[in-house]
């Protein structure tokens, strides 16, 4: 990357702060990494285009490969696999059982193969997995395919947000994160429009509809893992669409010519990790956004059906909620790369969610209230989500510490999957009073998370400072 001396006075060679904010004010550079703002603003959409897509489409093939099932739900699934009592919750939650135990050593294999071929490889048994779902026949092959999704699915969410990061800085990361959890919200939100439009093909070929959802999807989710091998990028000093001069320009302006090459990941640097107590909240804080975030990706349709309404009528008003959410989510993530802080918008998020639980808690026999009710809840937990992911792991530093972070936060976090799926029960039917009150304990807790993670940011920021001036840049951000 070359060495770091007397800087070009060139006109196209200046620099601001703005531009290096991660490093020390009397830091130079070489004429060889420095770009004119005109420059870097092509090299940051170059970047974008070549990173975010591809994993956007991956995350919104295996999410809605994940969350299908429960507009499958709404069909005739339960009558001709005899599903009874819990049996349904169940397969929802088996998912999640390797999905927990395999994030963290996901992530350390996806930096040995490197992510364009680990991540193709995942959605590819991802697609193989959902297409063979179609075709079970009873309750043990529905658990079945249920797990491997969740085992192949293990790398993909924790993977992506862990490349991604290696690609901003802080300021410029919200957004990002924030376009790649849309895909979340997106899916949940085609879902239902792609059901509505399958419960028609009911009897083709002598297939049921809940069927064709599965067989189409995975006949997707194969399309894309073959792409995926050809467009996912992999990390920036590895990157092949960089010329050296943007890769040093940009390793620079992450920080992350600073780490250096971490090796693998050892039994020490895990038990160093886990002396931080940030990272023990940092999981609580996402716990208490996934139970509310899985409980209404898998039983908004439920929950608006009884309401009244026929299967293609509640795949379709499943839509409106997740299309609130997505704009909610746009919103915050621009207000907090704006300001450069995100505590704020995960307690407003936090307010809205409990308020749409409150709503649906206390409000019966009364469609607009209870809608506006469930608009709310999704509002306040897919919005709170990728901010608390992005505050979390952009404070991490290095390629171990956000491959463990990254991996433990989503794996703890994603213990609400299993939770998720036995809150609403249909022995609660109409009303889900459990559910919602599970959902409003879990969100309280997660208000208390924060403000403690807030509390112990502020507390290292204050160390940092007092330890060496010069590193107030590169302290934790709020």
């Amino acid at each position: 990357m070359g060495n770091l001396n007397t800087p070009s006075t060139g006109h196209q060679q200046t620099l601001t702060h703005s531009d290096f904010n991660v490093a020390s004010s009397t830091s130079t550079l070489p004429e060889a990494e420095l770009m004119s703002d005109g420059e870097a603003a092509k090299l940051m959409r170059k970047i974008d285009l070549h990173v975010l897509p591809m994993l956007f489409l991956i995350y919104l093939a295996a999410f809605l490969d994940r969350a299908n099932i429960s507009n499958a739900l709404t069909m005739s699934l339960p009558q001709e696999l005899g599903l009874t009592g819990q049996q349904p919750n169940i397969a929802l939650a088996v998912f999640f059982v390797p999905y927990i135990v395999f994030e963290i050593p996901s992530n350390v294999l996806m930096k040995r193969f490197t992510p364009h071929v680990w991540l193709s490889l995942c959605i590819l048994g991802f697609g193989i997995v959902m297409l063979s779902q179609g075709f079970v026949q009873n309750f043990r092959g529905l658990l079945v395919t249920r797990f491997f999704l969740g085992f192949f699915e293990a790398g993909i969410f924790p993977g992506s947000f862990y490349l991604i990061s290696f690609w901003y800085k802080r300021q410029e990361s919200q957004k990002r994160f924030t376009i790649y959890f849309c895909s979340v919200i997106l899916a949940s939100a085609f879902g239902g429009l792609l059901a509505s439009a399958i419960a028609k093909m009911d009897g083709i070929q002598g297939i049921s509809n809940w069927r064709w959802i599965f067989i189409l999807e995975g006949i997707l989710t194969i399309l894309v893992a073959i792409t995926a091998f050809f467009y996912v990028s992999d990390f920036p000093d590895n990157a092949k669409w960089l010329s050296e001069r943007e890769k040093a320009y940009h390793l620079r302006k992450t920080g992350m010519h600073e780490t250096g090459p971490d090796g693998k990941v050892t039994l020490r640097d895990l038990a160093e990790f886990f002396r931080d107590p940030k990272n023990y909240v940092g999981a609580i804080m996402y716990f208490s956004v996934v139970v509310p975030v899985y409980s209404f990706a898998y039983f908004t349709p439920t929950i608006i059906q009884t309401l009244g309404y026929s299967v293609v009528q509640t795949q379709l008003h499943s839509v409106p909620p997740f299309a609130a959410a997505l704009g909610m989510c746009l919103v915050l993530a621009y207000l907090s790369d704006w300001t450069n802080i995100r505590v704020p918008y995960v307690l407003l998020s936090s307010a809205l969610l409990i308020a749409g639980l409150a709503i649906l808690l206390t409000t019966h026999a009364n469609f607009s209230a209870q809608y506006a009710g469930i608009c709310l809840v999704c509002m306040g937990a897919f919005g709170a989500g990728p901010i608390v992911i992005c505050w979390y792991l952009m404070n991490l530093e290095g390629h171990k510490q956000r491959g463990i972070g990254s991996g433990w936060m989503i794996s703890f976090g994603n213990t609400g999957g299993i939770l998720a799926p036995f809150a609403f029960l249909p022995k609660d039917r109409p009303y889900y009073h459990p559910g919602y009150v599970a959902c409003m304990i879990v969100t309280v807790v997660g208000v208390v998370a924060t403000l403690c993670y807030t509390f112990l940011v502020i507390k290292e920021r204050r160390r940092v400072h007092k330890d060496d001036g010069n590193k107030d840049m590169l302290a934790l951000s709020l």
